[in-house]
């Protein structure tokens, strides 16, 4: 049974509906400095997927649950099997509702990580480190040079 809906920018979602949701090990770069932190993520059905195939990923551990334990209104709320030090991701109840979006087209994605359980067993690894502020700093040198000829009507 599904109770009623509750979110105004996605009312085909409910409480009751699924949706996975992990632990990233991210770096924030201050300073000449990069720092360690952890983010809370929801996580897309092929996303998962990927996963779960044994691709690299940042993920230490993931958790199949509903979008009702993780949203009090349109606020996130933290399960309390979530790491103390870790933060939300920036867009996290945005992210969160696409994310459920896909469990709903795909629902045999939620065998993965059934309901109710974590998982853990996946291919960690921060060898392409996620680098959750970095800005693109794009200069003329990085430009190519192209042959005279190139735009020309031979």
């Amino acid at each position: 049974m599904t109770t009623a809906t509750v979110y105004p920018n996605a009312p085909e979602l409910c409480t009751d509906d699924y949706i996975a949701v992990g632990i990233a090990t991210c770096f924030i770069k201050e300073e000449g400095e990069v720092f360690e932190v952890q983010v809370i993520e929801a996580i897309p059905s092929a996303a998962l997927e990927a996963i779960v195939k044994g691709i690299p990923t940042s993920y230490a551990m993931a958790w199949g649950t509903t979008l009702g334990a993780i949203f009090d209104g349109e606020s996130p709320k933290r399960l309390s099997e979530f790491p103390a030090e870790a933060q939300f991701s920036e867009e996290f109840g945005f992210r969160a509702i696409a994310a459920a979006r896909t469990y709903k087209i795909r629902p045999q994605a939620q065998v993965h990580i059934p309901l109710g359980t974590v998982r853990s067993d996946f291919t960690y690894s921060l060898e392409r480190k996620r680098v959750l502020n970095s800005e693109r700093v794009i200069r003329t040198e990085d430009n190519v040079k192209q042959h005279e000829h190139t735009h020309k009507v031979l």
